[in-house]
């Protein structure tokens, strides 16, 4: 392990402003979520049913919204790809708690597909303004900060809506609005060879010209419509391909998981009636995660992020069995190790398999498999719960995840040994071995 590949990372200026301005910009979507739940249910005086429909319609807008404004990043720039999401922030939010519900339902859809894409836009900055050799490890910073974001983001919302719930989603707007300026201020690069990458305006591309990507696009004059827009979408999805598939359904399970979790920490204390001990076991959880963190940025070696899903799922299976908030935050320890690793190493693998000029895409689709998982996990674990126990949340999400890692690896294998035997014309096969057996460390 190389612990010294911190000190190099953080010694850069622009790296070390990147990440503590993502570490801040995402406090504002990490609060808005309780903050919307505690308007409509106190502010609106409407069920939680209500409150998770509200919810629900954010999670839409961001899974749908994120792949796109990726794409509108690699196309036109991060400054101008911006400008939507630093008008829209300001607009939703600032309205949002004047409007009715139903209108409050289409603003929040609107919010979500307008929101600055915080995670995808840094990920793929540190992907160009650090050596593929340190993309690990400021990648893992950048899951640390997001750890403590999501500690400090739930209790800020909470603060806020003690006070007035109006007020404080007019708050999350303006913050969130300033976030996205912020980011088109410093105009972290997004492409190799832009200023501030580790390869300068003027230097030698690191990144050798891609026969996927470089395909001419098929002549579809004369087809009918949809001809012609399943030919512009088989185009524009090219690069995706079995190992891209296997992260998203990694990021995927990743999400089911955490969500899972975390409803399951809250069901199992709120069981034992000492929901105020609560912060205990987020200690241990949340803690363990950034020191699995640590320790998978100083790893010389990636390891594939099926195999730490995997273990994550397997070693969660124990919380169900928990008797109070000590021994659920010290079962926690275990998978809470992986937590980082897991998204560290998804981003790290997406960052290798998709060229530059496709990366904020991918990365978007990345950010909306996680969300698609998170809103699975919350739902699927409380169902669970009320219909078996508290320890369901745990046991049942742990296996389902468990058991998609192992399919995923298994498909990962075959499809190896099949194009081991045959002749590869396009991209060579070691971007697709990367998914392959863990490295040794």
């Amino acid at each position: 392990m190389n612990f010294a590949a911190y000190r190099e990372i953080l010694a850069v200026g622009s790296v070390r402003r990147l990440l503590i301005v993502a570490m801040l910009a995402r406090i504002p979507h990490a609060a808005a979520g309780v903050l919307l739940t505690l308007h409509v249910v106190k502010s609106m005086e409407l069920d939680y049913a209500a409150a998770g429909l509200v919810a629900a319609a954010v999670t839409i807008g961001i899974a749908i919204g994120a792949p796109w404004r990726g794409r509108m990043v690699d196309r036109y720039g991060l400054r101008r790809a911006l400008i939507p999401s630093v008008i829209a922030e300001v607009t939703v939010w600032g309205t949002a708690p004047f409007l009715n519900f139903q209108l409050l339902l289409a603003a929040a859809f609107i919010g979500g597909l307008f929101a600055v894409p915080i995670f995808s836009v840094v990920r793929q900055a540190l992907g160009v303004m650090v050596p593929p050799e340190q993309r690990r490890t400021a990648y893992a910073l950048d899951s640390m900060g997001g750890e403590l974001t999501f500690m400090i983001g739930p209790a800020a919302g909470v603060m806020l809506a003690t006070n007035n719930t109006v007020l404080g989603l007019v708050v999350i707007g303006v913050s969130a609005s300033l976030a996205g300026i912020f980011l088109m201020w410093f105009n972290p690069p997004t492409r190799t060879g832009h200023k501030g990458s580790y390869v300068s305006v003027g230097g030698v591309l690191a990144e050798p010209s891609d026969p996927v990507e470089d395909q001419q696009a098929p002549d579809l004059t004369g087809k009918n419509i949809i001809a012609r827009w399943w030919g512009s979408t088989h185009h524009n999805l090219r690069w995706v391909n079995i190992a891209v598939l296997a992260i998203l359904a990694t990021s995927l399970g990743a999400g089911l998981v955490l969500t899972g979790v975390n409803v399951g920490m809250v069901a199992l204390m709120n069981f034992n009636d000492s929901t105020g001990d609560l912060g205990i076991v987020f200690l241990f959880w949340c803690g363990a995660s950034i020191v699995g963190g640590v320790v998978y940025g100083a790893l010389k070696r990636s390891v594939n992020p099926l195999w730490l899903l995997g273990a994550m799922a397997i070693l969660i299976i124990p919380m169900g069995f928990a008797t109070n908030a000590w021994t659920l935050g010290l079962l926690s320890i275990l998978p809470g190790l992986l937590c980082a690793p897991v998204l560290t190493s998804s981003a790290e693998h997406i960052a290798d398999l998709v060229s530059e000029k496709r990366r904020g895409e991918a990365m978007g689709w990345y950010g909306s498999s996680m969300t698609i998982g998170n809103a699975m996990g919350a739902p699927f674990a409380g169902v669970m719960i009320d219909r078996i126990g508290p320890w369901a949340g745990f046991v049942i999400v742990g296996a389902i995840c468990a058991v998609l890692a192992i399919l995923g690896l298994i498909v990962m294998a075959v499809w190896r040994r099949r194009n081991s035997t045959a002749v590869q014309s396009q991209q060579p096969d070691d971007l697709d071995d990367l998914l392959g057996e863990p490295d040794p460390v």
